[in-house]
């Protein structure tokens, strides 16, 4: 009797058992899905124009490099925007090409104006 007894006590804990552990993927889910909504609101998108200064990232993978250069070149002019994530950029010498939107970076234009510089001099005797 008490084999019989022992036997449903066991099935009951295996099923008590695989009911929280369905409870708990359900829970794994929701959190993926709350904190994959808040990942997408904190998302920036990036917004490029016709006629818009970018740099482009160099991702060539030098191992030793002799001097140390930045991974960004340019800057470039924007010729066309496509919707499907690639942006059409125009260099210097009018060469055109298609890069992935991934891959840019807005450029802005150092101005230098308006400031003042103020000569200190050494006082008369």
């Amino acid at each position: 009797m008490d084999s019989k007894l022992d036997g449903k006590k066991r099935l009951l804990h295996l099923n008590e058992l695989e009911e929280f552990r369905l409870k708990s993927y359900d829970s794994a889910r929701v959190y993926k899905e709350k904190t994959q909504l808040w990942h997408d609101k904190k998302i920036i998108p990036k917004g490029f124009a016709m006629g818009d200064k970018i740099l482009l990232l160099n991702s060539k993978l030098k191992l030793f490099p002799r001097k140390p250069k930045s991974r960004w070149s340019g800057p470039f002019t924007v010729t066309m925007v496509n919707k499907f994530g690639y942006v059409e950029v125009e260099n210097n010498k009018g060469d055109k090409f298609k890069v992935n939107m991934q891959r840019l970076n807005l450029y802005h234009e150092a101005t230098i104006g308006g400031i003042k510089v103020q000569y200190l001099q050494s006082p008369a005797p």
